[in-house]
């Protein structure tokens, strides 16, 4: 598998500037010089180079260093890197994990919102402490604002944006009513500490709503996320949280909303492809999105990955038997991404449904058959950590008392395969 390696190169300064980017494999030297470019930034402007590079000769413990260079100038930058050989993919372990701040259903979240309504600030600091000793290094902050509305079914356009931010927003004065006054600073810091990685997701404006005013919305919250956030080492990319239908049409019911909204979405991420490039322009964005009813947009698919970095879909286990196979959905989805050099990784669902509707944590077999089935992602979360996992030393418990269960199975689990190697 090839490794994208990117670089943002800033200039706040009033004049253009000529700059040097050089790629090195381990070592400063002119023999480990993989990539050599010399680019032009304008005034007050931004640039990405990015770089693909093989990595089948160079398995083991490694560096990538990173240096840009122009007049009376020079940055270093480096970071660790290990290449596994390997006929897959996939490690088979999780790689991170969604942390919903508070989940937006009450009845799906009735084992752990009022839990994590009560999270301090160091509480949230200390789960990502856990999450990084069982290797889930990858976080995703659901949302930055809750907003329980839908595409097509709202008036905010006319009516005004009333949603609810997890963090002190300068945009809107609506605040979730939770313990925690900045959970976003607090993962973000813990995660700097420990060599982390942070999606932060934009979202919520609407479920499912990919619209130009959505699009605006989302710059605004952007702009903002990223003057309060972008600073900090492990803000990785963004998310955008309103996710979809495999069909990209959020469940339409007749063509014409199909189309629409199929194009909204298409139109969406290249906007907001070009704006996040401006404001941090070696940020991936990547969107979950069902794995159902994937063949419905396999024209729109190749338009859609132009401009998203990352595909990360759900609900390969749970297929309808009128659709396809989850390996089939997979397939289809990893050729579209390979031909558009996107990444396609995997939400996997820690969780089952109870019967009463809430979710409660899946059972280890089912989970390792998943990961052992789907082979072809390079990376796997799962939704969720907080209410699904739970480390037994954890100052709070977030669900019930199986989610320790499942935390000390997984645990044993990648234990097992680290010693089979």
């Amino acid at each position: 598998m090839d490794l994208d390696i990117r670089a943002g190169i800033y200039n706040s300064g009033g004049q253009e500037k000529q700059v040097e980017v050089l790629v090195y494999f381990n070592n400063e030297t002119k023999e480990a010089l993989l990539f050599r470019k010399k680019i032009t930034v304008d005034a007050n402007s931004t640039r990405c180079v990015k770089f693909i590079m093989p990595t089948a000769d160079k398995v083991g413990d490694n560096r990538i260093i990173l240096v840009v260079r122009g007049k009376d100038y020079r940055q270093l930058v480096e970071k660790p890197i290990r290449i596994i050989e390997s006929k897959i993919r996939s490690t088979q372990t999780i790689d991170g994990a969604w942390t919903g701040l508070y989940h937006w259903s009450e009845t799906e979240g009735k084992m752990w919102n009022p839990a994590l309504q009560k999270m301090t600030d160091d509480q949230w600091k200390e789960l990502v402490q856990l999450m990084h000793k069982i290797g889930m290094d990858i976080i995703v902050i659901q949302e930055a604002f809750r907003n329980e509305a839908y595409v097509d079914k709202h008036r905010i356009e006319q009516e005004g944006y009333h949603g609810k931010a997890f963090y002190p927003s300068k945009l809107y004065s609506g605040r979730m009513s939770i313990t925690a006054h900045d959970p976003i600073e607090a993962i973000l810091s813990e995660a700097d500490k420990l060599g982390m990685n942070v999606l932060v997701g934009v979202g919520m404006y609407a479920w499912f709503d990919f619209t130009q005013a959505s699009l605006e919305w989302h710059k605004r919250v952007a702009s903002e996320l990223w003057e309060r956030y972008g600073h900090h080492r492990s803000f990785y990319g963004w998310y955008v949280s309103e996710e979809n239908s495999g069909g990209l049409d959020a469940y339409a019911t007749n063509d014409q909303d199909r189309i629409r909204r199929q194009n909204d979405m298409v139109n969406f991420f290249k906007g907001f492809k070009a704006f996040s490039t401006a404001l941090a322009p070696d940020k991936p964005i990547m969107l979950a999105t069902s794995s159902f009813d994937v063949p419905k947009a396999e024209k729109v698919y190749p338009e859609l990955l132009k401009n998203l970095d990352i595909l990360c879909p759900f609900g390969f286990g749970r297929m309808p038997k009128s659709d396809l196979s989850g390996v089939q959905a997979a397939q289809k989805l990893q050729k579209w991404c390979d031909d558009a050099h996107a990444h396609l990784w995997f939400d996997l669902e820690a969780f089952l449904f109870h019967k009463e509707g809430y979710l409660y944590p899946r059972p280890i077999n089912e989970i390792v058959h998943d990961l052992t089935l789907f082979d072809n992602f390079e990376k796997i979360l799962c939704y969720q950590y907080p209410g699904v996992f739970s480390n037994p030393v954890m100052s709070i418990r977030l669900g019930e008392e199986a989610t320790v269960k499942l935390y000390i199975d997984y645990q044993n689990y990648i234990k097992n395969k680290q010693t089979s190697r």
